[in-house]
């Protein structure tokens, strides 16, 4: 019954399935559903009352008019600026960010209006449009959370390089979506248009550089407070059944091995220590007077601990057989009894 269990399908819902969630639901069902106008003017335009419902509609035609001018407005000024200007929130280090951030989320509003007033219901069938859009609007709302964390955290300077590189990895991304969908939108001369409102100058956002990258890697190898929060919440206790958690508590021995271990690596070389097994090169490192006992026990106890932490799992075959296999067994034993 156990191995039956573990062979039944996984039951997912629909609505949350693999790719259908990028390329149909993340964009294309909010698009309306979202909009600060759009839904208010299909209702009115339904309205029973056709007075009130006229009034209403206009009113709604208007404001979307007004809003999808400002959208265009505001793109084409961010894109010649580079976002550099323009009242916004966070301190001095973040605002520039915040800025950026308004500067997608008026692209993406552009993108959407055309889409629907270029596309209409079609727009649905047009997966791979939609899917980028969902992508540009998923990484606004990571960067906004990243912005918020930041700053519910109360600004951290020591978290201001992994806060960098999540945001320029996001707003590289951003602009690789908004990009492609401009340079494949169904109707060319539409996206040649948005292209110039957008991208005046061409893409300005790059990837995180490898300077930064080294910067974030050095926080993540290294306890501190900013590595501290940014792991708030994992489950780090360092039981049997978790992994992640056992290595983690390996950090600070291995920080403290890494002196030691240098000095015996550079004896390896030049002591003429001639022992092929890790325990005998130790023991000749101690009587040398390269390393001292409390060191080796250290060594020993850091390379303890990398085995396990490298070793993969492995099971005996026996516990591998079906169920179906005991019982041919059982029924063969019972067959040459009788």
């Amino acid at each position: 019954a156990g191995r039956s269990w573990q062979a039944a399908p996984i039951a997912i819902t629909v609505e949350g399935a693999n790719i259908m969630t990028r390329s149909l639901l993340i964009f294309g069902q909010g698009a309306i559903l979202c909009h600060p106008w759009v839904l208010k003017e299909m209702k009115a335009a339904q309205d029973p009352d056709t007075r009130a419902g006229l009034q209403e509609f206009d009113r709604s035609l208007f404001g979307h008019i007004r809003y999808g001018i400002s959208n265009a407005v505001r793109s084409f000024w961010f894109g010649l600026t580079g976002a550099r200007f323009g009242a916004a929130p966070g301190d001095a280090y973040t605002r520039r960010y915040f800025r950026k951030l308004d500067r997608y989320s008026a692209n993406l509003a552009l993108m959407a209006d055309i889409s629907m007033m270029t596309l209409g219901g079609k727009l649905k069938f047009k997966e791979s449009l939609s899917g980028r859009l969902g992508d540009v609007l998923s990484h606004i709302y990571m960067t906004s959370a990243m912005l918020k964390r930041y700053h519910d955290e109360g600004a951290p300077a020591a978290d201001q390089p992994l806060l960098a590189w999540a945001f320029h990895d996001s707003v590289h991304k951003i602009e690789e979506s908004l990009s492609a969908a401009l340079r494949n939108f169904p109707v060319r001369p539409i996206g040649w248009l948005m292209w110039a409102l957008i991208f005046p100058f061409g893409r300005r956002a790059e990837a995180p550089g490898d300077r930064l990258g080294h910067r974030v890697a050095a926080l993540l190898m290294a306890p501190n407070e900013a590595r501290d929060r940014l792991a708030s919440g994992v489950f780090l206790t360092p039981c049997e059944n978790n992994p992640g958690g056992r290595i983690n508590s390996y950090l600070s021995k291995a920080i403290m091995a890494e002196p030691v271990e240098r000095k015996f690596i550079k004896a390896l070389k030049t002591k003429g220590i001639e022992a092929l097994d890790f325990v005998t090169q130790l023991d000749e490192a101690v009587a040398e007077g390269v390393i001292t006992q409390d060191e080796r026990t250290l060594l020993e106890e850091l390379r303890t601990l990398t085995l396990e932490t490298i070793t993969v799992d492995d099971f005996d075959p026996e516990e591998l057989r079906s169920a179906g296999y005991y019982k041919r067994q059982q029924k063969d034993a019972q067959s040459q009894a009788a």
